[in-house]
């Protein structure tokens, strides 16, 4: 297993309070609606420690992008929520929480100056081997990502870090021979694999509803929100040469070219008008607003109805995030900007999520129901063939022979070798992550001789994994963990 965990770094979920901050090349992902009413966007607490929805969703795209390159792109929502992936990025945040908690209670600090060394030697960051500022920006950028946001999460990572190192943990001479006489195990086995291709399912809708019925709970509409909105389209208006060139003088150094010299007032007219419009349009929203609160709007002025759900064809995640935020206390949203039009929004009514009816959560139910019954199935069928099958006999192979294992990917041998040599079970069958299922016998065992040393760090990484988790329980009994949204 060892070795394998060395070859195979990237297809491992490591343990995230040492890792480095994953989001190059991760975008975000998401998964459903969580109650928008929690403060500041919390979804969970954990002692003195508030995870956001925006750490959520960070933790649980950099999750996907792993499992989706353990599934050579092959990976999707629906096996998202068959992995529990939502559950699992949780965990670790949770995890990570618990850890920074107690670098609170040890009164743990990181400066600034710490962060900057970080900071500048991390290589994503480079050109020409040295730490680039504006490389650093426009890859933030690209990720979705402030330097504060970043910077805030280095510096949870650095004294998360600073924790461990007060905790150290080492190996000794006999874990070494230990562990190499382990890796030095060989079996000649007898092996079948076993894929869900062979699985035929009753997919009608009598069958479909019984499977719904133990699942609908999971499958409940968004909340909503009923809201009415006076829209403000751009003004354009004529200006008078005084008054175009007084707003130029004042904001010159908005109106520059792609070179950043500022435009002379001949050639930045165009966008010095269209800059005094946008002033012009804001106001006027302003001031509908104002009259739209004290019930003084003029009678030609529109207001129209519309409901606002999670993904909405009007307004966009951010905006539907803010009408979340209103209350009929406080329904009235002050004028927001959409492409060139100004929105005043006023929260009318709150719609609860529900259960789904069945048809409308059928397609989405078919891939759940699919996958899980031929899962099943498959296991039933591994059952009745574990009795008597007739598979692939191999030559003596070790942890490490994952190329002498046919009809299986890399990834897959790898995968079951690990768990071979794990199990104490003569003749059984183990289910891969992917779902196919590998029957195997082992026919003898051997040990072979080798002079390959297991590295230290190896049996160190091992160490501190048990440790770790060890700690993390512990953790758990000592400070609070409250989930504030539902479903986890």
């Amino acid at each position: 297993m060892i070795t394998w965990m060395q070859t195979h770094k990237k297809y491992l979920i490591i343990t995230i309070w040492i890792s480095t901050i994953a989001f190059v090349g991760a975008g975000f992902v998401g998964w459903g609606q969580y109650d928008y009413g929690h403060k500041a966007g919390a979804v969970a607490e954990v002692g003195e420690v508030e995870i956001t929805r925006g750490d959520l969703e960070k933790s649980y795209s950099r999750l996907y992008s792993q499992y989706n390159e353990m599934f050579q792109g092959n990976f999707d929502e629906e096996k998202a929520k068959t992995f529990g992936l939502q559950r699992q990025a949780l965990k670790q945040l949770t995890d990570q929480a618990l850890l920074l908690n107690l670098a609170i209670t040890y009164d743990l600090e990181i400066t600034n100056k710490e962060i900057l060394v970080k900071l500048t030697s991390q290589e994503y960051f480079f050109e020409n081997g040295v730490f680039n500022k504006e490389i650093y920006k426009s890859v933030l950028s690209r990720n979705n990502l402030t330097m504060s946001e970043y910077e805030s999460d280095l510096k949870k990572q650095l004294l998360i870090a600073k924790v461990l190192k007060l905790l150290p943990v080492q190996t000794t001479e006999n874990e070494d021979k230990i562990l190499s006489t382990i890796m030095s195990i060989s079996d000649k086995i007898t092996y079948l694999v076993l894929t869900d291709e062979i699985i035929s399912i009753d997919s009608s809708d009598e069958a479909l509803k019984k499977f719904w019925e133990t699942k609908k709970q999971n499958y409940m509409t968004d909340i909503s929100y009923k809201i009415e909105y006076i829209k403000n389209e751009p003004t354009s208006l004529s200006y008078d040469e005084a008054t175009i060139t007084r707003h130029y003088n004042d904001n010159k150094t908005h109106f520059k070219n792609n070179e950043g010299k500022i435009l002379s007032l001949e050639d930045a007219q165009t966008k010095v008008i269209a800059e005094l419009n946008e002033k012009s349009t804001k106001k006027i929203a302003l001031r509908t607003y104002i009259n739209y609160k004290k019930g003084k709007l003029d009678k030609s002025v529109k207001i129209n109805t519309h409901t606002v759900s999670g993904i909405d064809s009007l307004f966009d995640n951010e905006t539907v995030k803010n009408i979340a935020k209103l209350t009929v206390i406080s329904p009235y949203m002050k004028p927001i900007k959409i492409d060139n039009e100004y929105f005043t929004i006023k929260l009318l009514k709150t719609i609860p999520s529900k259960i789904k009816l069945f048809e409308d959560a059928k397609a989405e139910l078919l891939p759940l129901y699919t996958m899980e019954t031929k899962k099943e199935k498959l296991l039933e069928l591994a059952e009745t063939f574990l009795k008597d099958f007739n598979g692939t006999t191999t030559d003596f192979i070790t942890r490490k022979d994952s190329d002498k294992i046919e009809k299986l990917s890399i990834n897959n041998s790898n995968e079951f070798l690990e768990k071979l040599f794990d199990s104490q079970k003569k003749r059984s069958f183990i289910v891969l992550n992917d779902g196919k299922i590998v029957l195997y016998d082992i026919l003898e065992q051997n040990l072979i001789a080798s002079d390959e040393k297991i590295e230290n760090s190896s049996i160190l990484d091992l160490k501190n994994n048990i440790f770790n988790q060890s700690l993390v329980n512990n953790l758990n009994t000592k400070y609070n963990t409250k989930i504030l949204i539902e479903g986890l």
